[in-house]
């Protein structure tokens, strides 16, 4: 189906409808591959960029996954998760912003923590202060996930000693962990140095743990929770498809809690995962200087 020429919405808004429509319609049905990027752009006539546009809202909506170097997926579960960004945006609101993660790389924290930066470089948002500490795994060290799916390739090692060493799915894991973070903390640090705000600070710890679950406290108010699925995944390791289990966090359903909520036991729930976050920081977690292993975080 070809774009409506005089439909006033914008192309990427009549694309996003249309496969709306078409997933929860069945006509793609739960675990299916969308067209590709380039197949969109040749069917409905408009640029690489308006497709990427729509699919990163199908994404947002919870609607599509994608899988890195495949393409994007349609949701086996297609009911809206709770909208992380939308309460991250709404918690630098505040004058003093915190914001507590656990989970496995930072990668969806990165992304839900683009908009409110952006607003606050436009000066749409306006923050004293901004402290985020990150409890992320060591995965320098093994990790009962992700491990290759055939035990012969499990022998290759953890982590390769440099760019042409032999990558493996812990040392992917490793390079997508330290982009994340560095990307965070590039982001934030920028606006103190920038003048936006007056304090900026970033602290990234690892441990020994492999996570089942992330977790999220926002102004020590509100808290989200998902537990990890496990699953096979083919991702492309050493520029080869590879078949791992994996931790598919896109796929992980928050629940929420908020310190006002009586009903649903919310404060005890964000007082006790605040305490669990802070043993763990405060017992397990080794400070980790994001920084200082450019080549791993440069890896492909």
């Amino acid at each position: 189906m070809s774009l409506d020429p005089d439909d006033p919405r914008p192309p990427y808004v009549q694309i996003t409808n249309l496969l709306r429509a078409a997933i929860l319609t069945k006509k793609l049905e739960p675990g299916e591959q969308l067209p590709s990027q380039n197949d969109l752009t040749k069917r409905y006539k408009v640029s690489r960029a308006t497709v990427q546009r729509a699919l990163r809202d199908l994404e947002a909506e919870g609607l599509v996954v994608a899988r890195q170097g495949k393409g994007a997926f349609v949701r086996v579960r297609t009911e809206r998760p709770m909208e992380l960004r939308t309460h991250i945006e709404q918690a630098f609101t505040e004058q003093a912003v915190t914001i507590d993660f656990a989970g496995f790389s930072g990668e969806t924290l990165h992304t839900a923590l683009l908009e409110p930066i952006d607003k606050i470089r436009s000066g749409r948002l306006r923050p004293e202060s901004i402290n985020i500490r990150i409890l992320v795994p060591d995965t320098r060290k093994p990790q009962a996930i992700p491990v290759p799916v055939e035990p012969a390739e499990a022998a290759t090692g953890t982590r390769p000693k440099g760019r042409r060493a032999k990558e493996t799915p812990l040392s992917r894991a490793h390079g997508i962990m330290l982009r994340s973070t560095q990307a965070i903390t590039a982001a934030v640090t920028e606006l103190e140095a920038l003048g936006l705000i007056s304090e900026a600070r970033v602290s990234v710890r690892v441990h020994a743990v492999t996570p089942s679950f992330k977790l999220y406290i926002l102004n020590q108010r509100d808290a989200f929770f998902g537990f990890y699925p496990v699953a096979q995944n083919t991702v492309p390791v050493a520029g080869k498809p590879t078949k791992i289990l994996d931790v598919l966090g896109l796929d992980a359903v928050l629940f929420s809690y908020n310190q006002k909520d009586e009903r649903g036991h919310g404060a005890e729930w964000v007082q006790q995962g605040q305490l669990w976050f802070d043993s763990l920081w405060n017992n397990l977690g080794e400070d980790f200087d994001v920084w200082g292993d450019l080549d791993e975080g440069e890896a492909p």
